[in-house]
């Protein structure tokens, strides 16, 4: 179940609740009783390296594509 970060407009404070996604946008009381909060815009860390390339994965070659603005089949 999806985490949500809340900011209390009455006492400041932020806190997270656990529901379903369907209710991500339903009212929220903080955990000291206030009722005027507002959900946060979360943002997502995501790990790891992106180097070499994936097992099995043919490396793509370098260059421009095909075409008129960069394959070097215009004669101008």
């Amino acid at each position: 179940m999806p985490r949500y970060e809340y900011r209390c407009r009455t006492c400041g404070d932020t806190f997270e609740l656990s529901r379903p996604m369907a209710e991500s946008s339903a009212p929220a009381a903080c955990p000291t009783g206030h009722d005027d909060t507002v959900k946060l815009l979360s943002t997502v860390a995501v790990g790891g390296t992106a180097s070499g390339t994936a097992r099995g994965a043919a490396a793509q070659p370098a260059g421009g594509g095909g075409g008129c603005c960069g394959g070097g089949c215009c004669g101008g």
